[in-house]
């Protein structure tokens, strides 16, 4: 699979868990559903910013060399990767109704620190991540790849949320969402079945 292959399907994968039931996509939602999308931005650049330290520690110098020097442990976190993949597909299928009413939506700070603090205290976000990059960090790839692969995650993502607190703003695609809700999520579930499948494709 050559690079740019490589790296879209790694953006791919990394849109679609970004998107996936959760806490961070949660608090996303309810504060740009209650709240607009100014509280919605706000929110999306705190879980950024803890995203960005989450990519650190998956994408270390250390983590790297490790795998490189143990092909054992790219094969053992390549199938943690698929099993991740898997596992979101089918968190997708359980996504909750009225995702905008899960919690009392009245800050108790503010939306950015609500945001950070929202990512930072899932310390299972580091190991998720770098499971997912561990396929993409074989021997053959470019000392730069890791900066890549950080950029793909915190930048993309924080666009993507941003666009969404906006879109979330228009009625016609909040009732488009609440009522074809069911067949998107199957749609995106079905989307990371097929690519923790291409993971395996040499």
């Amino acid at each position: 699979m050559n690079s740019l292959l490589e790296l879209t399907l790694f953006s791919l994968i990394m849109a679609l868990g970004q998107f996936s039931p959760g806490p961070d996509m949660l608090l996303l939602t309810r504060s740009s559903l209650h709240l607009g999308a100014r509280a919605g931005c706000s929110t999306a650049l705190g879980i950024a910013t803890g995203l960005a330290l989450h990519s650190a520690i998956a994408l270390s110098g250390g983590v790297f060399l490790l795998l490189q020097a143990a092909p054992m442990i790219t094969l053992i976190t390549k199938s943690l990767a698929t099993c991740y993949l898997f596992y979101l597909a089918w968190m997708i299928l359980q996504t909750p109704k009225n995702l905008g009413e899960c919690a009392d939506p009245t800050p108790t700070c503010s939306h950015f620190l609500r945001g950070l603090t929202c990512n930072i205290l899932n310390p299972k976000v580091a190991l998720i991540l770098a499971s997912v990059c561990a396929p993409f960090l074989h021997e053959n790839v470019s000392p730069l790849r890791p900066w890549l692969l950080g950029s793909v995650i915190v930048v993309q993502g924080a666009a993507l949320w941003i666009i969404w607190a906006h879109l979330l703003q228009h009625n016609r695609l909040k009732k488009f969402y609440e009522q074809y809700q069911d067949r998107i999520s199957q749609g995106f579930a079905a989307f990371l079945a097929l690519l923790a499948i291409l993971l395996w494709r040499p």
